[in-house]
């Protein structure tokens, strides 16, 4: 099993802005200019919270958006979308549960990443970096005060996004 968070971020370390508007990332770039394409396709499973669904939902055909992936949705609340299942509890417990040869890709919510940074389950960080500063919003990493430590494998430019990779150390 490997776990990898594949997301971008402002250049204050913001995910979203304070309404968890995305707007900012919108008016940057496309997924076109990143490795996206690439790294969707060694994924089995995706992970993200309710705040990150209801962007995918803003598509109006959230299936076609990770149609090869069996997706999850932590929420407490009901879901009827084909290609997404809601799930509740613990991320980390629930990731155990996947069993072995998966590759689980954590898609948006520091509710569901630091979990497993709180028990050392992610093995990869690609973070793309936006020349935006936003001020304030909603902070990628939130976990408990542990030190963590990752190691840089690469570094690339993807037309205005900085995309550095980390492996765990």
């Amino acid at each position: 099993m490997a776990v990898y968070f594949y997301g971008c971020i402002t250049l204050d370390g913001y995910m979203a802005a304070k309404g968890h508007g995305l707007d900012w990332l919108y008016d940057t770039g496309s997924p076109e200019e990143t490795s996206y394409d690439e790294f969707y396709s060694h994924m089995d499973v995706t992970l993200m919270g309710r705040r990150t669904f209801q962007e995918i939902e803003k598509t109006g055909d959230p299936a076609s958006v990770y149609p090869t992936t069996e997706n999850y949705v932590f929420t407490h609340r009901e879901l009827s979308c084909p290609g997404f299942t809601a799930v509740s509890g613990d991320p980390a417990e629930f990731v155990k549960k996947l069993g072995q040869d998966r590759s689980i890709w954590v898609v948006g919510g520091n509710t569901i990443l630091a979990p497993l940074l709180d028990q050392d389950m992610v093995d990869c960080l690609i973070i793309q970096v936006a020349p935006v500063l936003l001020g304030e919003g909603i902070p990628l990493f939130t976990q408990k005060e542990v030190l963590r430590r990752f190691r840089l494998e690469t570094v690339r430019q993807y037309g205005q996004f900085a995309e550095l990779v980390y492996g765990r150390r």
